[in-house]
């Protein structure tokens, strides 16, 4: 059997950096057409993380570090495009003469989602990619306890991202690792709950994954977008290592090497969500580091890790990534297969 069923990641996600003009743009070169664009300025600390999908449509963004409610501007991120997305003069997405980061996923499958007899959320829309492992499914909260929502992945999700749409809510986090009771905040820096009812104590299975009727979720009426992930072998990886507050930190397999790795401390109140990727820090140690739950500039004062070329090590006995004891989650994204479907291996950095 193959090692990896993905050989070319970068036609299912992929990190794109420009720089804004102030004006009107299209960014090429992230090497498919997204149904998932996650945006943040480097340089201008005031403004916030922009995440867009195709099934919401193009202009309507949520922020990652803001429980707002969606907003709609019609000069931000305009069209998703074959080789990328185009922006409008909207400064947090294109301010001029400021870095920008973006991340990219690819889903695109918007017909026959799995459903079986429990199933009683009928998503408002949904785009899916077994294949990568990646859904983005929006749905109106029905406000029954224990509701059944389809995701589309063909396996269970191992991490949710949820947010309400038409309601200020604090974003919703599942994860494997944290437990059917376990739940977190995209938008603070909270440690994770460990007896919260949100997602109605039950595990995922392969076709719905269960939530409660709390408003954070499931509000009658409200409108909310999840977005869904799972481990492909070779591709991505979500899981969690414990710190050791020490330079010679954890080293954390993945069977790849990372082009973005996201980190959460679940265990203690305080430390920020970090997202790294190989486009900012193309070599070793990384130090570029971006805050989903502020709006923030761009840190680069810790080296935190090494990309190596089947996983990541910690570089830093800062507390942030690397607390003695803690438990840290993380979902990663590959820059290469360790071992191609043919047996060919990757390379170190």
């Amino acid at each position: 059997m193959a090692y990896t069923t993905v050989d070319d990641p970068t036609i299912y996600f992929n990190t794109k950096l420009y720089t804004g003009n102030g004006s009107t743009q299209s960014i090429t070169g992230v090497n498919f057409q997204p149904d998932f664009t996650w945006i943040k300025g480097r340089t201008a600390a005031e403004y916030d993380h922009q995440l867009y999908d195709s099934v919401r449509g193009a202009t309507k963004a949520v922020a990652s570090n803001s429980g707002d409610a969606e907003g709609t501007e019609s000069t931000s991120l305009t069209s998703f495009n074959s080789d990328g997305f185009s922006l409008g003069a909207f400064a947090r997405t294109n301010s001029s003469g400021n870095n920008k980061a973006s991340w990219n996923w690819k889903a695109g499958t918007t017909s026959g989602i799995a459903t079986n007899g429990s199933t009683n959320i009928t998503p408002s829309g949904y785009s899916f990619n077994q294949t990568a492992g990646f859904s983005a499914i929006a749905y109106t909260g029905t406000a029954v306890d224990g509701a059944y929502l389809p995701h589309g992945l063909g396996k269970a999700p191992e991490l949710l991202l949820l947010k309400g749409r038409s309601l200020a809510e604090s974003w919703q986090v599942y994860s494997a690792p944290t437990g059917n009771q376990g739940r977190g905040h995209l938008d603070n820096t909270d440690a994770f709950d460990t007896s919260r009812g949100e997602w109605y104590s039950n595990t995922p299975d392969s076709v719905n994954m269960r939530i409660s009727n709390d408003s954070h979720v499931n509000s009658s009426g409200a409108t909310y977008i999840a977005y869904f992930f799972t481990s492909i072998k070779g591709y991505s990886k979500i899981g969690s290592y414990k710190g050791n507050e020490n330079a010679d930190g954890p080293y954390t397999h993945t069977g790849f090497k990372p082009s973005f790795v996201i980190i959460k401390n679940v265990t203690q109140n305080g430390d920020r969500w970090i997202i790294h990727d190989d486009k900012r820090d193309p070599i070793n140690g990384c130090n570029h580091r971006l805050f989903p739950d502020a709006n923030i500039a761009e840190s680069t004062s810790t080296t935190s890790l090494d990309f190596t070329s089947n996983g990541f090590k910690q570089r830093t006995d800062a507390g942030t990534s690397n607390t003695n004891g803690q438990t840290y989650i993380y979902m990663a994204f590959a820059e290469s297969p360790f071992v191609s479907s043919s047996g060919v291996p990757t390379t170190a950095r």
